[in-house]
């Protein structure tokens, strides 16, 4: 991404998911039900034996909508995944699949959640196979996300370890692994997701940066790690600061993830992450309303008097995929055009200083 960055200001990118078509998924019971932090089968509509053929379609829609919005950096719109973690998760050695465990969510709200009982192990890779058929299907740079080890953490229900913080740490090791082989196998970004950083900071700081650092440790490549608030189909209010952002800059990845667009965020924060590109949210996804490109301009505009545009890469707030399709696509193009205008107007403020 760095490379990347130095040839075009404000390349545009998905967080990570993009809708998925109604013929694959039940949208309405996805949409009415906390994100499945178990498997949840009973969503897809297509049989299990046909199930792998109708997700590489879908996928494939999916990056020629990226690609036809205009994208810069693409990703196979997490189409196979029933939720953002919970497909890496319950991939993993040491999880009771058949009996799990209740914890209270983030929302409040109860829900079903792995049951950690022996020492968690990466059996296989997960992700490798959904990072070919992206690089095979695209001539355009990639990302592919993983959910962060802090958040698995968070998502579980441990009856097995003598404390969180050697379980985060197993995690930590799992997703290190497939990090490693997510690149080997042609991503140019590989994008950690950890919302619980921000929903539960006091853990966070304790051995969640920790984990964190040890998912990252050794990989040669281009990292970010997302935070937000949470889906906005789930979580309506947002406040307008992160309880946990600037310790990020304490890691080795290369970019941080962050919403600004539902939240209204106060973006002078961005001033003291030092040493970090943005992944900046400029789609307010609480909203089916396409935003105009001259309003994407403007929620770009509010960052850059506390960060330089060239550490700027431009995306919705968080996921896409609870949005109806041709809304998420309508957000894109808004989003492209905006991050022009305010191209447009770096590069008018830089011949202006050549001939001054």
């Amino acid at each position: 991404m760095q490379a990347f960055m130095s040839k075009k200001l404000f390349p545009t990118s998905l967080v990570g998911s993009y809708p998925q078509p109604d013929w694959l998924i039940d949208r309405a019971q996805l949409s009415h039900r906390l994100p499945p932090r178990v498997r949840a089968t009973d969503l897809w509509r297509v049989a299990p034996e046909f199930l792998e053929q109708a997700q590489d379609d879908a996928t494939i829609l999916a990056i020629r909508n990226q690609e036809r919005a205009g994208l810069d950096i693409i990703t196979d719109g997490e189409i196979r995944r029933e939720s953002y973690s919970n497909r890496f998760a319950t991939a993993l050695e040491g999880i009771d699949l058949e009996n799990p465990a209740q914890i209270v969510a983030r929302s409040g709200k109860l829900n079903y959640v792995p049951r950690v009982v022996s020492k968690i192990r990466r059996k296989h890779a997960v992700e490798v196979r959904d990072m070919r058929f992206l690089r095979a299907n695209t001539d355009r740079l990639t990302k592919v996300t993983v959910p962060g080890p802090y958040t698995m953490s968070q998502q579980a229900h441990n009856d097995f370890y003598k404390s969180e913080e050697e379980m985060a740490m197993d995690y930590a090791a799992a997703v290190n692994e497939e990090i490693k082989d997510l690149f080997a196998a042609g991503a140019d970004v590989v994008q950690i997701d950890e919302p619980y950083m921000q929903a539960v900071p006091d853990k966070a700081r304790q051995f969640g940066l920790k984990a964190l650092n040890r998912a990252l440790e050794g990989v040669a490549g281009e990292t970010a790690v997302h935070l937000c608030f949470g889906y906005a189909a789930m979580v309506a209010n947002r406040p307008g600061q992160y309880q946990f952002l600037t310790e990020l800059t304490e890691t080795p990845a290369n970019c941080i993830s962050i919403e600004t667009a539902q939240s209204s965020l106060d973006c002078s924060v961005l001033a003291k992450m030092t040493g970090k590109n943005i992944i900046l949210g400029v789609i307010h996804l609480g909203t089916d309303e396409v935003e105009t490109p001259e309003l994407v301009a403007a929620r770009i505009r509010r960052a850059l008097p506390y960060i330089a545009a060239e550490r700027l890469i431009i995306a919705p707030d968080c996921g896409m995929k609870y949005l109806a399709r041709d809304v998420a696509f309508g957000k894109l193009k808004a989003m492209v055009a905006g991050a022009a205008i305010v191209r447009a107007e770096a590069g008018d403020r830089e011949l202006a200083s050549q001939t001054a």
